[in-house]
């Protein structure tokens, strides 16, 4: 059956179909969830507040076609209240293999502990820009209405969110070159 109808069977209340899209789309939203907030049980708690919005609200639904949009903007809104309620971003999580793909990396590209450590020197928001772009793949429109912002705004937001990893993956390729870094 194709998404669409799956969307449909799931806004009349079909549990299984519910079930259909929840696991299709989990692994996804833990990543990005982690992603954002650095810590593997605040994405949890993300991900399950995630999918009991959407599972309340998506009678509401009016597009069925706009399902992953809709369900990115609660992951989004999701973690940016958990972040709000903690008053502090947690560094003790962990990077899934979309990071990086294997034992060695290609030349130029940066590997997971680079990547894991610069996204834990950004803000949540900062955070939260890059993995809906990169990780999630959304363009500036859909980020604007996952964050409910202007285009405008995550324009800036991604350029500044981009400065910012830039500078910590130097940083922390200096202090890796000085033997800072175990």
């Amino acid at each position: 059956m194709m998404r669409r109808g799956v969307v449909e069977l799931a806004r009349s209340g079909d549990r299984g179909a519910f079930e259909t899209l929840a696991s299709s789309a989990i692994d996804r939203l833990f990543g990005a969830a982690t992603l954002i907030l650095h810590d593997r049980t605040l994405a949890e708690e993300a991900v399950q507040e995630t999918l009991i919005h959407l599972w309340r609200d998506l009678p509401r639904l009016r597009d069925p076609d706009r399902f992953e949009p809709w369900m990115h903007r609660m992951l989004a809104h999701a973690c940016l209240d958990l972040a709000r309620r903690e008053h502090r971003a947690r560094q003790t999580g962990e990077l899934p293999d979309w990071v990086s793909g294997g034992d060695e990396p290609e030349p130029g590209v940066i590997d997971r502990d680079t990547v894991r450590r610069g996204l834990a020197r950004l803000s949540v928001r900062e955070r939260s820009v890059l993995v809906l772009r990169f990780f999630l793949e959304l363009s500036v429109p859909e980020i604007a209405d996952a964050m409910q912002v202007p285009v405008g705004t995550v324009k800036s937001r991604l350029h500044g969110a981009e400065e910012s990893m830039r500078a910590a993956i130097e940083a922390d390729s200096r202090l890796s070159l000085q033997g800072g870094l175990a």
